[in-house]
């Protein structure tokens, strides 16, 4: 039996320095990928998956998500008066979306296990949530979603987390998966390792689906003094040594790394071939 999900978290804090200086005027997770933000196909996947409330997790001071997942009835009455009405649903957030946004200020604790130690509060004692970043994404060109397959994937009351392979002359530039070599369980990930030091070409997407004391762990930790990054990966690592079990879910779609230029325009290239 699989896990129930209805909660996303959404990380998009963070000041997207390897975008500068676009990223100066315009969040990362807002840059375009065809008409849409890349966050929005993150968003999307959530709604296909039945989730229902959404924590943005945002740079402190940032105000573009709320503007784009909000109502512009100016922009709304602009169509209406110019015969442009067949337009407006564009325009409208996704209907039945509960969205909460959270500020995180960069100059404080940082790293990927913040987020979920900041939206904790929001997590009902028993609940799954979905933790997403909100500036890469998995496109399947048959309209299918990676989260709804995750969820599936994921055992009820376990937690799971979504991978993909690459060329082994690339892991260097992510958070390989480490495997158990009886078992095949998943051990823990190695940081942008060597390819000749890679446990595999198996990268970590950071797209999870947490139980709640998972969610707990990282809460905790996220209260710890730390120096530098808070990876969200330790907490999860030190359960696992504990006896909790990470399911990986093989993405099925192409993943899209849009935080370089070259993957945010293969993105682009991708969606807009897709779209003629």
């Amino acid at each position: 039996m699989s896990t129930t999900v209805t909660k996303a978290i959404i990380s998009v804090a963070g000041w997207g320095t390897r975008r500068l200086p676009i990223t100066k005027a315009i969040d990362k997770c807002m840059l375009p990928v065809g008409n849409r933000p890349i966050v929005d196909y993150v968003v999307r996947d959530c709604v296909k998956a039945g989730i229902h409330d959404i924590i943005f997790v945002v740079n402190k001071g940032s105000t573009q998500l709320q503007e784009y997942y909000g109502n512009n009835e100016r922009l709304n009455q602009y169509l209406q008066y110019n015969q442009k009405s067949d337009l407006i649903e564009l325009a409208h957030p996704p209907a039945g979306i509960n969205f909460t946004y959270i500020e995180q200020d960069s100059n404080d604790k940082y790293g990927t296990a913040i987020p979920v130690a900041l939206a904790y509060k929001h997590i009902q004692k028993g609940e799954s949530v979905a933790v997403l970043m909100g500036d890469d994404f998995v496109y399947n060109a048959d309209g299918s979603d990676e989260l709804t397959r995750q969820i599936a994937a994921t055992p009820q009351g376990g937690s799971s987390m979504l991978t993909t392979t690459v060329p082994m002359d690339q892991v260097g530039r992510y958070g390989v998966v480490q495997f158990d070599e009886v078992t095949g369980a998943f051990v823990g990930i190695v940081e942008k390792p060597q390819p000749e030091m890679a446990p595999s070409n198996q990268i970590n997407v950071s797209k999870y689906i947490l139980n709640y004391d998972m969610l707990t762990r990282i809460h905790d930790y996220g209260q710890l003094e730390v120096t530098g990054e808070f990876y969200i990966i330790e907490p999860i690592r030190m359960a696992v040594v504990e006896g909790q079990v990470m399911t990986v879910v093989p993405a099925q779609g192409e993943y899209m790394d849009c935080g370089n230029v070259r993957g945010w325009l293969h993105a682009n290239n991708t969606i807009v071939n897709h779209m003629a």
